[in-house]
């Protein structure tokens, strides 16, 4: 394993397995805590924690009121950061932000735009003078691959923790004045959930890959759907080209793991609504 890796593990995948023990097309184990369940975070307006295996994702909301931009007067922001500090993996250094944190927070803003999760009118309190800004930082805590399915599924559980106070503008003062007691949740149009796979050898896909994987692998690719099965975004940084059957069948694998994230998101949420 330490001298010929590679090699290592095409014995392994010549079996149809992983040297963990999964199968080729098999996730680890996945899971969800939203809202109270995180006392870390009090202070964020919505927050989530995802494992998924060894990986670890944090994601808070922040909300906060501003002025919408001249040339968008009816909507409001959405701020996504990923960070991926040292005490997450040897790999990674403390100061500003790398390239992969970037290209990470960049896929997250691709994600929100493309998937239309959240309709930026939905965050304009008063055209031309008040708005929402959410801030969404999402914060990996222990990196063993697959950083981006963990940090959708970390913004996606957060944003549905978010419950925003009424907000309105008093005619006679132009202030706003903030109603703390009575607070509706965000409004999320879509559920993307994205799916990554790792190619080897240029034709072999493997599902969730670790760490490990993503290094020895030709290539990676990333789907996200949504509910209605739509295609939202194919992520798909360099390395081995995919041929049209087997793109296909990234999509058919996201479509299904999307219903395995949804129904475990609905299940861990149905689990904090008031009896």
């Amino acid at each position: 394993r330490t001298v010929e890796p590679l090699e290592y593990y095409r014995r392994f995948l010549k079996e149809n397995c992983r040297p963990d023990g999964r199968e080729l097309g098999e996730f680890r184990t996945t899971t969800v805590n939203i809202g109270k369940c995180l006392c870390s975070i009090t202070t964020a307006d919505g927050s989530a924690l995802v494992k998924l295996g060894n990986t670890t994702v944090i994601c808070g909301v922040k909300a906060e009121l501003a002025a919408p931009a001249v040339d968008s007067a009816n909507k409001g922001y959405i701020v996504p950061n990923v960070e991926l500090p040292s005490l997450c993996a040897e790999r990674f250094r403390s100061g500003p932000p790398g390239e992969e944190a970037q290209a990470a927070s960049q896929f997250i803003a691709d994600v929100i735009e493309n998937s239309q999760m959240i309709v930026k009118e939905d965050l304009c309190i008063a055209n031309g003078k008040l708005a929402w800004v959410l801030y969404c930082d999402i914060i990996c805590l222990d990196y063993d691959g697959n950083l981006l399915d963990a940090s959708v599924f970390a913004l996606l559980a957060a944003l549905k923790n978010v419950q925003l106070p009424l907000v309105t503008i008093n005619e006679e003062t132009g202030l706003s004045e903030v109603n703390l007691k009575q607070k509706n949740p965000l409004i999320i149009r879509k559920h993307p959930v994205a799916t990554s796979f790792a190619v080897f050898d240029d034709t072999l896909l493997i599902v969730d890959p670790t760490a490990e994987e993503e290094d020895l692998a030709t290539g990676t690719v990333t789907i996200v759907t949504d509910e209605e099965g739509r295609l939202c975004s194919v992520h798909k940084p360099g390395g081995s080209p995919l041929t049209g059957a087997k793109l296909q069948d990234c999509i058919t694998r996201a479509i299904t793991r999307h219903k395995e994230i949804k129904k475990l998101i609905d299940k861990v949420i149905k689990s904090l609504t008031p009896k």
